[in-house]
């Protein structure tokens, strides 16, 4: 260690990267990064480390996941292209949405020195960069008939909550208020994929998507299973269609957990919403959350569902952060029922 140098703990140097020192672990754990030691033996982190870390927090934030920051930081050149060119298409949609709304606002401008008012609508439309969905129901059992509202939905919604909180209820509850919205149960692939299959060779057009999504998964280092061409087939649906899914990462290995939600928060502001329940660390990352997506906690006493900020110290963030695990602990424990004794 160069003793002129200033070296962080790593909760300093969390703080500082502005990631929790749990996802700071993780990424030595998957030998993204590799702190010094004291002569105590203590974690410490030095210029090189910080910038490491500046680096693997940059990359975060354009989408990657875990397996494809472990490749471009070995210069993998084409997965660090094929991310780029979706960060910049996606850039460049929200220029165009910036276009529309000064041309609207502009126009709004000219009709009040004209001597017009704008009618309500027309100002909002202007406002807004994409229509607000919203959505508000009384809640079913096990609550006890409170009102739930959501007032402006998010692309990616994550729904979590402990075993019986109800939040497969709260999904399928909002499938039948959504517009245009599905459930899709963990029956989805019961029989090997066959009917899925079977959909997609009567229509072409979805086939190529489908198609053309698993290639993208799998060149992020998705692994072809049933599991994931039937879970592609939902989200390649009807381009108008909310899926509400049940547990995201059912049946897929962590590199394909990493993989799917990597292309989903690719898809940009504009996408259609997306909800789903999960369980899996590697779906829901806690330092990768962005401003196009929310988390939904059902918590376990059975109060009203809330929306979570993803901040350590915010209210229910503990919550969510105790519903979660890895892919690998997930794994372990899949069909195990609790079970007490009489």
């Amino acid at each position: 260690m160069n003793a002129a140098a200033r070296f962080l703990s790593p909760s300093e140097a969390a703080r500082q990267l502005g990631i929790s020192a749990k996802a700071l672990r993780l990424y030595e754990e998957r030998g993204l990064i590799a702190p010094s030691r004291t002569p105590a033996g203590w974690r410490a982190y030095g210029p090189a480390e910080m910038a490491r870390g500046a680096e693997i927090v940059a990359l975060r934030a354009l989408g990657l996941g875990i397996g494809e920051l472990a490749r471009v930081l070995s210069g993998d050149a084409a997965v660090l292209d094929r991310v780029l060119a979706a960060h910049e298409a996606t850039l460049e949609a929200r220029v165009r949405q910036c276009g529309d709304s000064i041309a609207r606002v502009r126009a709004l401008r000219a009709d009040l020195g004209g001597g017009k008012m704008p009618a309500a609508r027309e100002i909002i439309g202007a406002v807004r960069a994409r229509p607000a969905i919203a959505v508000a129901f009384d809640l079913p059992w096990p609550w006890g008939g409170e009102r739930f509202e959501l007032r402006d939905v998010k692309p990616l919604n994550y729904i979590v909550g402990p075993l019986g909180s109800g939040k497969t209820r709260l999904a399928q509850r909002l499938a039948e208020a959504l517009p245009n919205a599905s459930f899709v149960g963990l029956d989805r692939a019961a029989d090997g994929g066959a009917a899925v299959r079977a959909r997609l060779d009567a229509d072409p057009a979805h086939k190529a998507r489908v198609d053309a999504s698993l290639a993208a998964h799998l060149a992020d280092g998705a692994v072809e299973t049933p599991a994931l061409t039937t879970l592609l087939a939902e989200l390649e649906a009807d381009g108008d269609a909310i899926p509400v899914i049940d547990m995201l990462e059912h049946g897929l290995d962590a590199a394909s957990q990493e993989a799917v939600i990597a292309q989903l928060r690719r898809r940009g502001p504009q996408a259609q919403p997306l909800f789903f329940l999960t369980r899996s660390s590697a779906i829901l990352d806690l330092d990768a959350v962005g401003d196009d997506e929310a988390i939904i906690l059902c918590p376990a006493n059975h109060s009203v569902p809330v929306c979570v900020t993803p901040v350590p110290g915010a209210v229910g963030y503990e919550a969510v952060a105790t519903c979660l695990a890895s892919p690998q602990v997930r794994a372990r424990t899949e069909g195990m029922i609790a079970w007490r004794p009489a």
